[in-house]
């Protein structure tokens, strides 16, 4: 009975946190893991200490199941199957113009964008990466209401398990974002769906959003010449207003100048009142808006708008015939024909109310301009990008892209010759072999920004997948934002030779960017009696945690219900392991959250051992396997890899299987250890998730601990 109690005890320390009150930690930035191109994340020793003041953000996308025509259609392994066909749009490969394609399949297949099991994952690998925020794309004024809400709901479950996931933001249209902000806020926001989710930036939920442009105007943004300011010659314009104003903006040509700089001022009534408000703009960018905002808003009236100082070539796009009747143009304090082309942005209370209750950044759609005011951010540029500073003066972002569909300086599509795909850097694309796999581009963007070291860095992106296809003059066959494995810009691990490897190469670069924790020290040495229970283990650290409730289990239908997609491979829930040793053995315990399956089932509760810690020895670094031969007595398998996914039995293991916890000892001998030989391990615990050698599916299949290809260090 007292034995028992303290089975109980141990298991409910255990699961501290797992039922939503507590973050689980599972110290995903101390595991270790080496990719499939033999690339090892950086450590503590490597990166330095943790810091809490940068953050990560993730470009993510709702859109797999709500554009259907068809498919999918894969247009790499359209390629494939008829190269011809990049240069043949009436090939009966293709799916219809303007179908949308995929560029390649994902690990989880061809998905729909609320698959729980899909989302499932997708929080436990951008958390395990150290990813701080995804960022949904609602840049085509589709809010995907029911895809972010299964989203919510699936993670808001993970989070009552204890699991770490993401927050949530969104990035609206570049131009015209008023509509989508009000309805994100009245259907997601002003409800306080999943508060816990909404990312803070400055203490309040953050949207990527012009400002400038939430709410209603009045204005006049027709325009047929551009009138240039010339120093002592002033430019204006009218206007009367019948409710309260925020901000005005006037639209200005610099004719491609640069340095271009201007003095924007609204009066009230005409050039001689009083001024207002008065903004100096410099390195003007061509035909872009500057915005004067006032500190609160103004009553209605009338206002004059002005536009002086003048640096460089700047002017002021106009109409030379009436567009607005309620004002008029001016040239040196004079009414002229026209009107001169402005916006005022009309305030009201549920719009100030809004407006309060975000913070905005205007996000940035040029690759190439970079920041043309304070507190822009932007979501993808050329390389060297620019560092967008906030009206404090701090470096705040950076964007670090996989690959930009940009070709000779201008915006293109990745489909064209000269986009820059994966393997572009240095100015042009590598062409050595298997160039593609390492993420060149990616790499280029990323040393940039830890050079800059912004607060934020925005990457793009996790799960874009699919781009519509058009028949265009100079290319017969155009994909804008993906086309094929080289040219794409995803991190999530794909089907093919992609694998994974961008994934790992994304928590790299996190870690040197982030910083990483210390490993926990390990306990002093003890000898554990397999006869005995949970309790002589409570004293030993570390205790190396793994995620509770992600066992794989799926239903659901995949892209364009081409398929069912099913897994029932998940059984046996992993969450926490512990190392002991003495002179003898080194001991093993994994618990498990609830009552175990028999052991007679196949592939099950497999402990893999890197015993050299060097990923190129073994199978994917694992020199021995332990239980991976089904048993009823009470010893484990011990088997050795003889290279690559082959085992040799090399000897049996004392084993003890309680209700939710293994415990095995294996002699120091099969560890080709003496008795006083510091003991230095990696090793992961694998339940029903892959025994065929494949790898990827510790992603996919069944539940390993640590997740992926991600393994526990022991050292003591």
């Amino acid at each position: 009975m007292v034995r028992a109690s303290l089975v109980g005890v141990a298991v409910s320390l255990a699961c501290v946190g797992s039922q939503g009150q507590v973050p689980r930690d599972v110290r995903a930035d101390t595991w270790v893991a080496t990719d499939g191109l033999g690339r090892s994340l950086p450590t503590f020793e490597e990166a330095g200490p943790p810091r809490a003041d940068r953050q990560v953000g993730m470009f993510y996308f709702l859109w797999m199941g709500a554009h259907v025509n068809g498919g999918p259609y894969d247009i790499t392994k359209i390629l494939a199957e008829d190269p011809t066909a990049a240069s043949n749009p009436d090939s009966p490969l293709w799916g219809p113009l303007h179908a949308f394609h995929h560029w390649g399949e994902s690990l989880f297949g061809y998905y729909q964008s609320d698959d729980p099991y899909v989302l499932r994952r997708h929080a436990q690998m951008l958390s395990d990466a150290g990813v701080d925020v995804v960022i949904f794309d609602v840049t085509n004024q589709s809010t995907y209401d029911k895809e972010w809400g299964a989203l919510l709901r699936v993670w808001a479950e993970a989070r009552e398990d204890g699991a770490q996931t993401p927050q949530i933001a969104f990035l609206c249209p570049f131009w015209a974002p008023s509509n989508v902000v009000q309805h994100l806020y009245h259907t997601l926001y002003e409800p306080g769906l999943h508060p816990e989710l909404w990312y803070q930036w400055e203490g309040r939920p953050l949207i990527l959003a012009d400002p400038a442009y939430i709410g209603g105007d009045l204005g006049s943004q027709g325009h047929n010449t551009p009138t240039e300011l010339e120093p002592g010659h002033p430019l204006g314009q009218s206007f009367t207003t019948d409710e309260p104003i925020r901000s005005v903006a006037i639209n200005t040509p610099t004719w491609g100048a640069a340095g271009s700089g201007i003095t924007v001022s609204v009066r009230r009534e005409g050039p001689q009142g009083e001024v207002l408000a008065s903004r100096r703009f410099e390195d003007v960018s061509d035909n872009d808006w500057l915005t004067v905002e006032f500190e609160e808003p103004v009553e209605a009236g009338a206002y004059y708008v002005e536009a002086t100082d003048p640096v460089g070539t700047i002017g002021w796009w106009s109409h030379t015939e009436d567009q607005f009747a309620d004002g008029a143009a001016y040239a040196g304090g004079v009414p002229v024909d026209g009107d001169r082309a402005f916006r005022a942005e009309l305030a009201n209370s549920e719009l100030e109310r809004i407006r309060r209750f975000f913070t905005f950044r205007s996000p940035q759609a040029s690759y190439f301009v970079g920041p043309t005011k304070p507190n822009q951010w932007s979501w993808l540029e050329v390389y060297p990008q620019h560092v967008f500073h906030n009206d404090r003066g701090e470096a705040e972002q950076m964007s670090v892209g996989v690959a930009q569909n940009a070709a000779d300086g201008e915006l293109s599509r990745l489909s064209h010759p000269r986009s820059h795909g994966r393997s572009w850097h240095n100015g042009d694309m590598d062409t050595s072999p298997d160039a593609m796999l390492y993420g060149l581009n990616l790499t280029e963007q990323w040393e940039r920004a830890l050079a800059e070291d912004p607060q934020f860095v925005f990457v793009t992106g996790w799960n874009e997948w699919i781009a519509m296809r058009f028949n265009e003059p100079d290319l017969p066959v155009s994909f804008w934002d993906q086309y094929d494995e080289e040219h794409s810009r995803d991190i999530e691990p794909a089907r093919g030779p992609l694998a994974d490897h961008y994934y790992y190469q994304l928590a790299s670069f996190v870690r040197r960017y982030k910083g990483v924790r210390p490993p926990e020290p390990a306990s002093q040495p003890v000898t554990i009696d397999l006869a005995g229970g949970l309790d002589q283990w409570l004293d030993v650290r570390p205790e190396f945690l793994d995620d509770r409730g992600d066992p794989a289990q799926r239903d659901h239908p995949g892209y364009n219900s081409y398929a069912q997609l099913t897994n029932t491979t998940g059984r046996n829930d992993i969450i926490s392991a512990r190392v002991a040793r003495d002179a003898e053995n080194v001991y093993f315990l994994v618990e498990t959250a609830e009552p175990l399956s028999p052991r007679t089932d196949p592939d099950w509760m497999v402990l893999y051992l890197d015993t050299d810690q060097d990923h190129r020895t073994g199978w994917e670094g694992f020199d021995l396997a332990i239980n991976r031969l089904t048993s009823t007595d009470e010893t484990a398998s011990v088997e050795a890899s003889t290279g690559g996914w082959a085992w040799e039995e090399r000897g049996r293991a004392p084993l003890r299987v309680g209700d939710r916890w293994v415990m095995v000892a294996v002699p120091r001998a099969l560890l080709g250890l003496g008795p006083d030989d510091p003991v230095r391990l990696d090793f992961k615990w694998a339940d029903n998730a892959g025994p065929d050698g494949d790898i990827l599916r510790f992603v996919t299949d069944g539940d390993v601990a640590p997740n992926g290809r991600f393994r526990y260090r022991f050292e003591g």
